[in-house]
This record gives structure tokens, sequence and C-alpha cells, in this order.
């Protein structure tokens, strides 16, 4: 009768072995999902994190410079009227978008809507994400004036132009994209 104890602790033996395997790759599977689960999450988590203190810091430090949030848009002082007729300003229409032939449609608008026009050519560059009016000094409300005509909410003073390059105009547009 002591024969058959042999056989039955030889079938109890791998079942036992198969059962340590599996946990043992169970276990492996679980630490490999969770580093790919801290992967995954790591860099939005931290991103929310720095969000929320950049958030968090600027708060208080408005709270103690007794200084109004950043967000508050303040509104430009009003231009005025535009005093000098459209007939008497002479407009340089510039190709800021690089499609060709663009600065002589507008100028040939320009015309239309009384303006002269003292000049239609390429800009200095040819990636401009969105058209701009500039004007001289002392003819901001004739700027603002020309924006509206042509539909453009950047406006500007003159900036890096040299009298020379105006060719005799006070108002200047660069035509964008």
């Amino acid at each position: 009768m002591d024969a058959p104890l042999p056989q039955t602790d030889a079938l109890i033996r791998p079942w036992r072995l198969a059962t340590l395997a599996a946990s043992l790759i169970a276990g492996i599977e679980l630490v490999a999902l969770v580093l790919l689960a801290f992967l995954l999450l790591a860099k939005p988590l931290s991103h929310a994190i720095q969000h929320h203190a950049s958030a968090t810091a600027t708060a208080d430090a408005v709270k103690k410079a007794h200084v109004a949030p950043v967000h508050k848009l303040i509104k430009p002082p009003p231009v005025g009227v535009a005093k000098i007729p459209r007939g008497h300003l002479s407009v340089l229409v510039l190709n800021g978008n690089g499609r060709s032939g663009v600065a002589h449609v507008e100028a040939t608008k320009l015309q239309h809507l009384g303006y002269r026009v003292g000049g239609a050519a390429n800009a200095k560059r040819d990636d401009y994400a969105t058209s701009v009016v500039m004007f001289k000094k002392g003819l901001a409300a004739e700027g603002h004036r020309l924006a509206r005509d042509l539909h453009v909410s950047v406006v500007g003073p003159l900036d890096g132009m040299t009298p020379a390059q105006l060719h005799g105009s006070q108002l200047v547009v660069i035509l964008g994209a």
C-alpha cells in the first residue's frame, strides 16, 4: 500500500509549481501595468499640478499687491473723429501675404472709397498672419477710419518704416493672410 503515495505526491507537485508560476507571471503583469499607468498619467498630472500652483501663486500675488487681475482688459482711449477727408490722404498698400496682385486689387478698392493711393508693392515679408493699418503721428483717427473701411482690426502707429519708404503716404496698409 505504500506504492500509491509517490504517484499522488507526483500529481500534487506539478499543480503547486503551476500555481507558483502563474502567481509570479500575474505579479510581473501587475507591476508592468502600474508602471505603464504611471508613465501615461505622470505628465498630464504634473502639468495640472503645475498649472494649479501657478494660478494659486498668481492669485495670491494679486491679492497682496492690490492690483487688478491680468485678465481684465483695459479699453484704449477714444481716438476721436477723423478731420482729414479721404481724398486728402495718401495710402501705401503693401502685400504681406505672398499672393500675387493682392496689393493692386486693394489699391483699386481704396481708390473707389475715395483715398489717394501712394503706391502698391510687396512688403519686406510675406508671412503676415493678419492685415495691419499704420498711421503717421497725429493721424490716429484717420488710421482707424481706414481700418474700419477695410474691416481691419489691427491698427497702430507707423513702426519700422522710414519716410523714404512711405513714398509720401500718411497711412500704410499691410495685407496679411
